[in-house]
């Protein structure tokens, strides 16, 4: 008879292990655990990116953590969407919200509209009929307390120190139970059906547990190390193999939106906190050597620099499984996608979500374990087939790096995709995607990309009924921001008028 679980090890600190501890710990209210969280004294934590996506704010929520006081800790701005500039061509700009794009009408989905529009001759763009790109326009911001209009249904994430964010969930954790142990593992015992046993500290302690949850970053110390699991690479897809990032001093004003800027041979990212910028250019070493990327990085900087240019190399693509017997892998272990999206985080939540909703026992049933492992690798895929897109729709031919972009072959399930829109300006949403049609329609509008056609259902509204819709659609979006506060306004009233 199969018993439950009872002990939790959890290898790695950082941002994925104190998510997968506090996490497990509120589980643990209703199925007891005992969760042990073990820290190297001497490993650094990676931190390339500081910026999230909406179900990160939900997250928070679930354990416990008041948005007043995750600002607060952690130096945090509030994010609207991604700012794409010289992607497409040099000097061109344009924005991915969190957002959807105006209202559907008769059960036509609105871009229709706009595409139809766009055929009669009207001067509109897509990006008119969002709340979220107009107020990111003005750097403005604000929460509404109720709904008012469907239009101003926004999502919104946060920018942050991940380093702080990183203590206070262990502040929140080990209040909760979980044990932490400061420990440099130099062995790891299996049985003979190849689970795990204990791990083996440098001081000669052993820790014992029925679970294993590996938070080690790219290292993959359990998942890979001990159990093998095998790795898929996608650099033949992702050129991008090295990340110099650094801070620097705060710019006058926290705008609420991340800035990706196209390079020669990648992208350079922008995020804004209270208290500095978070920095870093992303580059195919094949074409651009360590010491060009930091001195352009460096002479780009707003402000002065505050840190040393840190050089991280990565292997774009993922784990062949993040369940492998009795060992679970979360974030950095489980693979890499460049964080151009903010997917990071997001990826460290839904594995953990994943966990929780398929708990096992003793037995570790494969059914479980090989279900996981089909979403797990689906979602991936998908991300990372939006992350492709980014680089193959640019029209940029100034560099090799660029002009490979543009001629590679791509997954067959990205191809069909953009294919599928060139035709019919649809969408086809897929199991286990994390973007939804909005964000799939800013890159196809934002990269310019022109369909064949259109909904036909859309053309059967007369021309001038259509000019009035479009008109108090972006008219009310308008009026709207112009009364929003500016970010700058609104995360100072928040701090002072919110207790924690």
């Amino acid at each position: 008879m199969t018993k439950a679980i009872e002990k939790v090890v959890i290898v790695g600190g950082g941002t994925a292990g104190w998510m997968t501890a506090l996490s497990l710990a509120k589980y643990a209210n209703i199925s007891p655990l005992n969760i042990t969280l073990v820290q190297a004294q001497d490993i650094e934590t990676i931190g390339v990116g500081e910026a999230t996506i909406p179900n990160f704010v939900e997250f928070n929520r679930n354990l416990g953590i008041h948005e007043a006081e995750l600002l607060r800790q952690t130096n945090a701005t509030f994010k609207l969407g991604i700012q794409f500039q010289d992607w497409k061509e040099k000097n061109h700009s344009f924005f991915h919200p969190f957002s959807d794009y105006g209202l559907n009408i008769n059960n036509v989905d609105f871009h229709h509209y706009v595409l139809s529009a766009l055929h009669h001759g009207l001067d509109v763009k897509l990006s008119d009929f969002c709340l979220s790109t107009q107020l990111a326009n003005k750097e403005k911001f604000y929460i509404a307390n109720e709904l008012q209009n469907p239009l101003e249904d926004f999502g919104y994430a946060y920018h942050f120190d991940a380093g702080l964010y990183a203590t206070l969930l262990k502040r929140n954790a080990t209040a909760q139970g979980v044990a932490h142990k400061i420990a440099t593992i130099e062995d790891v015992k299996c049985r003979v059906d190849g689970f795990i046993d204990h791990l083996v500290a440098q001081n000669g302690e052993m820790i014992s547990g029925d679970l294993f949850i590996d938070c080690s970053g790219f290292r993959g110390e359990l998942i890979e190390k001990v159990l093998e699991t095998g790795y898929e690479r996608w650099d033949h897809w992702l050129l991008c193999d090295k990340a110099v990032a650094v801070h620097s001093e705060s710019e006058c004003s926290l705008k609420p939106f991340t800035k990706s800027t196209a390079k020669a041979n990648g992208w350079q990212w922008s995020i804004p906190l209270q208290n500095r910028m978070g920095n870093g250019y992303l580059y195919a070493s094949q074409w651009e050597s360590d010491q060009d990327a930091q001195a352009q990085l460096l002479a780009s900087l707003t402000g002065s620099a505050l840190t040393t240019p840190r050089v991280i190399p990565f292997t774009p693509g993922r784990r062949k499984q993040i369940w492998n017997k009795n060992c679970f892998a979360v974030g950095l272990s489980t693979g890499f996608i460049e964080p151009l999206e903010s997917t990071s985080i997001s990826l460290i939540q839904s594995a953990i979500a994943k966990l929780l909703s398929f708990f096992p026992d003793s037995s570790f049933d494969d059914a479980l374990i090989n279900h996981v492992n089909r979403l797990h690798n689906l979602e991936v895929e998908r991300v990372r087939d939006f992350i492709i897109l980014h680089y193959k729709l640019s029209q940029r031919t100034d560099s090799e790096f660029w002009r490979h972009c543009q001629t590679m072959s791509i997954p067959t399930s990205l191809e069909d995709k953009i294919a599928l829109f060139k035709a019919s300006s649809s969408i086809e949403q897929r199991e286990c995607e994390s973007f939804e049609m909005a964000s799939w329609l800013s890159m196809y509008f934002g990269f310019d990309v022109k369909p064949k056609r259109f909904d036909p259902r859309a053309n059967l509204m007369p021309l001038d009924a259509l000019k009035h819709n479009l008109g108090m659609i972006k008219s009310h979006i308008n009026q709207t921001c112009n009364q929003a506060p500016s970010h700058d306004q609104f995360v100072s009233s928040f701090l002072s008028n919110r207790k924690a």
